[in-house]
């Protein structure tokens, strides 16, 4: 009998084209204010062979770190609580449950800001921190990238409310045991990406 099926691919996956294969003829702002919206004219090679010519519109927001909080030795994560303009219409509530996240600045180290924004929103200070990914959240219209970090902390005093006041922050502490969390992951409660990789992340590597 003879065998259709296919070899397995043996060699590690790499992308066809680069950004040389990419040539922008148009790059009109369209507002700008702490994000920017532009609409970006060009054109790319196509897979089989001639120019794909296209206008997209593109969110361009600063990159950023987010952290998973773990106590190893109360076996719980500490996650945050908070209001999310993008949630609005979210069919439960617009105040989320997720990580400690926040923007990078020019020039910022991204383990600066994983150690700052973890004090800032929890009052916590990290034990230790591993880098997990850094990944695109949303490539088909957003320029941004994700740098997601694991950090072990004493979550004994772990409560209360945080946040900065200038940036109209509104952060209320959760420690939950570590199942519990899965088990939030698993019935859709925990529904926004960096929570939802780095507790998978977790399950995982725990």
């Amino acid at each position: 009998m003879k065998n259709d099926t296919k070899p397995t691919q043996s060699r590690p996956w790499q992308p066809q084209f680069s950004v040389g294969d990419v040539n922008i003829t148009g790059d009109k702002l369209l507002a700008a204010s702490f994000y920017q919206f532009r609409e970006i004219t060009l054109e790319h090679s196509r897979f089989n062979g001639g120019l794909v010519k296209v206008k997209r519109d593109l969110f361009c927001r600063p990159n950023a770190v987010a952290v998973l909080l773990h106590d190893v030795k109360r076996d719980v994560v500490v996650m945050i609580e908070q209001f999310r303009i993008g949630a609005l219409d979210h069919p439960r509530s617009p105040w989320l449950l997720e990580i400690v996240a926040g923007i990078v600045d020019e020039g910022e180290n991204i383990e600066a800001v994983a150690m700052r924004e973890s004090i800032e929103e929890t009052g916590l200070e990290l034990l230790s921190l591993e880098h997990i990914y850094q990944y695109s959240p949303s490539p088909g219209g957003a320029k941004e990238v994700i740098d997601l970090f694991y950090a072990q902390v004493d979550s004994t005093n772990a409560e209360g409310v945080h946040g900065l006041e200038s940036e109209g922050e509104d952060i209320k502490v959760h420690v939950i045991p570590t199942k519990q969390a899965f088990n939030l992951l698993k019935t859709g409660v925990i529904d926004n990406s960096p929570a939802i990789i780095a507790l998978q992340w977790l399950q995982l590597n725990q």
